[in-house]
């Protein structure tokens, strides 16, 4: 099932999410729709606040936008309860966007390599390091589950010039091809 994405101003999105248990009830069913809201969206990953909970879930694919020859460098993945325990590397700035902000796009500066502790959907727990587009992905949704959004990285000047559009965000004056969820002012 295709969930909303909750909106820019939507409480959940600055809210530190919780850790939760294998016994989270229709965690499976969970998965599978935020997956299907993702590609629905166009998305390479969504966090669990953005479709309005506050838990420490998102899932990640970023083999669809590897080039063709890169195709098995990217992940798709899901990650509970993770926690970064290490970034490292010379910052980078790459143009990011949000589900949960449409139409707005912007440079951010992120370390190299990331490396993540956390659970996959079986609850086995994993140890990894990425780097590139993975770990970029990785620390965007990371953000999300630590109540941090990616126009909180943007450069002053630059966040300067998308007030109004997040203001109209807030008061649902944008449109998406998706479902999406405006916070009620």
């Amino acid at each position: 099932m295709i969930l909303p994405v909750f909106a820019f101003g939507q409480p959940v999105l600055k809210k530190k999410a919780l850790d939760i248990t294998s016994e989270y009830e229709g965690l499976s069913t969970l998965i599978e729709n935020m997956w299907e809201t993702m590609y629905a969206a166009h998305g390479v990953g969504i966090a669990a606040p953005q479709v309005g909970l506050a838990i420490r879930l998102f899932v990640i694919d970023s083999i669809q936008i590897m080039e063709e020859n890169k195709k098995a460098e990217g992940i798709k993945k899901v990650f509970l309860n993770a926690k970064v325990i290490e970034e490292t590397g010379d910052l980078w700035a790459y143009e990011e966007g949000c589900l949960s902000i449409p139409d707005i796009r912007g440079d951010v500066e992120r370390p190299q390599k990331v490396r993540i502790q956390y659970y996959d959907e079986n609850f086995k727990k994993h140890d990894e390091i990425y780097e590139g587009i993975n770990a970029r992905v990785i620390q965007h949704e990371y953000d999300h589950i630590e109540g941090i959004l990616f126009v909180e990285r943007l450069k002053p000047l630059k966040k300067k010039l998308i007030q109004r559009k997040l203001n109209d965000i807030k008061v649902g004056k944008v449109s998406a091809d998706y479902k999406i969820k405006f916070a009620r002012l």
